[in-house]
């Protein structure tokens, strides 16, 4: 089964980072997110990507090539130029890099994928968030009910810190706690190719006329996770992923 992710967008608030690279390739640890994305999915077997790119995609082209490189003790032959690598970590996956166009919305980077999912069931997330999702649990709770589309519902993490008080007193404070109502779409997708035909071209939104076609025809359903999710859009939320990990404690490490 092959993995989409949506690698194209501007990330304009990220602009501190995206000036130079696109939003995918902003670090966590020193590793791209993407990188930290692809792990989760190779843990439950998944190892066959292929990355929607738009804009700056030459930056996540340089580092899919270089990556062995990148990760390897090098010894170089500076006469003949000959480069060999050792003591290097190198993951068994396959990645397909997909240019979908500059401007290009969700539904129609999407629509330009499918041809190269094999007309096969496909799974599919953005390039900006990590998660603890169960992927085998994810696709087993999607082969059961048998429509086009399941859809990772989650509850999001409020934007400010959480207060719990004892009169005056401030008896609980929580940076980033998960909210304790209301559901999102989480991404982490697991979709039919014929959902090719619910989407018009390029300049469609995933979230607006494919996704609420779906819903009101029955085909979408949610696999509502309620354990850690975050999105990377803002600086704030870069450096509470950036905490996590240096914490040693990062939820969506669920890889050895």
């Amino acid at each position: 089964m092959k993995v989409g992710i949506l690698a194209g967008g501007k990330g304009t608030r990220l602009a501190e980072e995206t000036q130079v690279k696109p939003k995918p390739m902003v670090e966590i640890g020193g590793y791209p997110i993407i990188w930290h994305i692809m792990r989760h999915y190779a843990h439950f077997g998944l190892k066959d990507f292929v990355i929607a790119l738009g804009y700056k995609g030459e930056v996540l082209k340089k580092y899919m090539v270089d990556y062995a490189s990148l990760n390897a003790n090098l010894s170089v032959n500076l006469r003949t130029g000959a480069v060999t690598t050792h003591d290097s970590y190198s993951p068994d996956w396959n990645v397909e890099l997909i240019d979908t166009g500059m401007e290009t919305m969700t539904g129609g980077r999407i629509k330009r994928l499918i041809p190269y999912m094999g007309n096969e069931t496909f799974m599919l997330t953005w390039g900006d968030g990590v998660s603890d999702v169960n992927l085998d649990e994810l696709l087993k709770f999607h082969r059961s009910h048998g429509k086009l589309v399941t859809m990772t519902a989650v509850r999001p993490p409020a934007r400010y810190g959480h207060l719990v008080f004892d009169g005056n007193r401030v008896a609980e404070f929580n940076e980033k706690p998960q909210i304790g109502e209301g559901w999102i779409n989480g991404a982490f997708f697991v979709i039919e190719p014929e959902i090719y035909d619910y989407i018009d071209g390029d300049a469609t939104q995933w979230e607006r006329e494919p996704l609420e076609q779906l819903a009101a025809e029955g085909q979408l359903m949610a696999y509502k996770h309620n354990s850690f999710w975050q999105c990377m859009d803002t600086l704030r939320e870069k450096h509470i992923l950036e905490m996590m990990w240096q914490s040693g404690k990062a939820p969506w490490k669920i890889w050895e």
